[in-house]
């Protein structure tokens, strides 16, 4: 059966939901969201579906939606929603691999005593870290990498979104000991084809074989 693939970041706005699509297309995966908060802003599945052109047989129903463009705990509050984080476990039967996309970094708290880094731990699925490539991403990605060792979840590689800066990407990579499996630059078209074409010339099917 294909298996999941956790993508969060080393912090907000850094270029996730980007990465998530050229995944989902690149593998001819399915997305998922958890959780969703400030849908007056967009939902993250929606820019999916429109950078891949999938309907809703790949880009699965997020397990809740909150209102606020706030971390989910204090969106969930505002809404007055209880989150219930079995609600939130991905889909297991599904045979495509699955894009699991996260909110803002890996220490965001889904309710009062639950942070989002403790859901994966409890799904073990494989993490994709995804960084920026400029100033001060050497500390961030490092400290990302070391909560995750922490707490036992496999990490798959990172992916980088920025303008080139090779040293930082090795720097990250030989330090945190793990594989640097792309880089996402700005792009300057953000359409299906784009994101085809820079997954075929960047990325390496080969690097996720365990997925398929």
């Amino acid at each position: 059966m294909p298996k999941a693939l956790i993508v969060t970041g080393t912090d907000t706005g850094i270029g996730k939901t980007i990465v998530a699509a050229l995944l989902t297309l690149g593998l001819g995966a399915s997305y998922y969201k958890p959780i969703q908060s400030g849908v007056t802003e967009g939902q993250d599945g929606e820019t999916v579906a429109a950078l891949t052109g999938l309907g809703p047989a790949r880009i699965l129903a997020n397990g809740v939606t909150l209102t606020e463009p706030l971390s989910p705990h204090r969106a969930a509050e505002l809404d007055g929603v209880v989150v219930d984080p079995q609600k939130l476990t991905p889909p297991s039967a599904t045979d495509r691999p699955l894009i699991i996309e996260g909110a803002g970094g890996l220490m965001v708290p889904v309710t009062r005593s639950l942070l989002l880094i403790d859901l994966f731990q409890q799904w073990q699925s494989p993490v994709l870290l995804v960084a920026r490539t400029a100033l001060g991403t050497i500390n961030h990605s490092l400290l990302s990498l070391e909560a995750l060792r922490a707490r036992k979840i496999p990490i798959f590689g990172m992916v980088f979104v920025g303008d080139e800066n090779p040293d930082n990407m090795r720097t990250i990579c030989d330090f945190g000991h793990v594989r640097c499996l792309g880089h996402v630059p700005m792009l300057e078209q953000l359409t299906k084809t784009a994101l085809q074409g820079h997954f075929e010339r960047y990325f390496s099917l080969s690097d996720f074989k365990e997925l398929q």
